[in-house]
């Protein structure tokens, strides 16, 4: 327990360590109906602009479909249904009303590069500063029953560091349950992960780890690292399909109370699914699944995966359901071969939102 405590603490202080930071708000926006407004934009994510605003509080959300005209000083990292990323200001050239809009991305002074609107999928804020280049969320939930005085807590984070071509990203799930004439049960879990696009459209590699703690499986600490190349199959501001396929390593430690079996190191295939919808700024889902075929122990298979569903309540406060899961289907003799379970909670998104 002590190298995941230690790799909890840093992982909790990227994630809480972030400054809270504004730029003036010069940039322009036109609406199809004619209104004209001075915001700051923070970015653009499955079909919403985000957008600050000098009488407004928080962040206020803008169907992009409606939007005439865009200009910015800002730099934006602007990536493309087709896989090509830009950075550069921004700026909407002037169209006859029957021409489709387009967005000018000038990676180059005087020399822009023009994108139809309707191929931007996301349009992230980012800055010559470190600590400006995150975004991220936090959640929290919690369930009483008085009939059994159960209770059940989770807490969550994501952070996510933006480039042009490459990201990287954290999440940590934490998930205690008690209950009366029972035994407590914790589940904690950090997982990192580092993706970069390759010149061809839509294809990256990418690099996963993950550490995991379950009181249910007897697992003392399991460190899985694994990677391999993979390829956005759908990629819009609507939709986002992607699958990967590579290799993994995994160590996992056991209470050797309840088997002879204390630390087993399984060398497997690593394929890896990710689907995320999202329906203007009310609604989002994010599905994600990691199957591991042991090589170096054939027959045996483990299946993870997680899911969320959220809903906005106002501002950058949303509702959400969540589920995980852990499958091992030959694990030590006198250890589960599952844990899973649901949450629900409210979250906090940061940064972009």
């Amino acid at each position: 327990m002590g190298k995941l405590r230690w790799i909890l603490g840093c992982v909790l202080f990227l994630m809480f360590a972030r400054p809270l930071f504004a730029r003036d708000k010069t940039d322009i926006l036109v609406m199809k109906n004619g209104d004209r407004v001075q915001c700051e934009v923070k970015g653009l994510d499955a079909g919403v602009l985000y957008v600050s605003l000098d009488w407004a509080d928080g962040t206020v959300s803008v169907d992009w479909t409606k939007v005439a005209s865009l200009e910015s000083a800002q730099l934006f990292v602007v990536r493309t249904s087709g896989g090509v990323v830009y950075t550069g200001p921004l700026k909407t050239p002037k169209t006859e009303a029957d021409r489709p809009v387009t967005i000018q991305v000038f990676t180059a002074p005087e020399q822009p590069v023009t994108i139809n609107r309707a191929q931007v999928v996301s349009m992230v804020a980012t800055s010559d500063k470190f600590w400006e280049r995150f975004n991220g969320e936090l959640s929290f939930g919690s369930i009483y029953s008085k009939a059994n005085t159960s209770a059940q807590y989770n807490l969550g984070s994501q952070t996510a560091y933006v480039r042009e071509r490459w990201n990287a990203g954290v999440n940590y799930q934490s998930n205690l349950s008690t209950a009366t004439g029972g035994s407590t049960s914790t589940r904690n879990s950090v997982s990192l992960a580092y993706e970069h696009l390759l010149r061809n459209e839509n294809w990256f590699y990418a690099g996963l780890s993950d550490f995991l703690q379950s009181q249910e499986q007897d697992i003392s600490l399991q460190t899985s690292l694994g990677g391999g190349v993979g390829r956005f199959l759908k990629n819009t501001d609507k939709l986002s399909i992607s699958v990967l396929g590579g290799g993994a390593w995994q160590a996992t430690s056991y209470n050797v109370a309840v088997t002879s079996a204390a630390k087993q190191n399984v060398a497997a295939a690593l394929i890896y699914g990710n689907l995320k919808f999202f329906k203007f700024s009310k609604t989002s889902l994010s599905l994600s699944g990691t199957v591991t075929p042991a090589l170096s122990d054939p027959g045996r298979v483990r299946f993870d995966t997680n899911a969320a569903y959220y809903i906005k309540i106002f501002g950058n406060l949303k509702w959400n359901i969540s589920f995980y899961g852990n499958w091992d289907n030959r694990p030590p003799y006198g250890v589960s071969g599952s844990d899973y379970g649901t949450s629900s909670g409210l979250s906090w998104t940061y940064g972009l939102k």
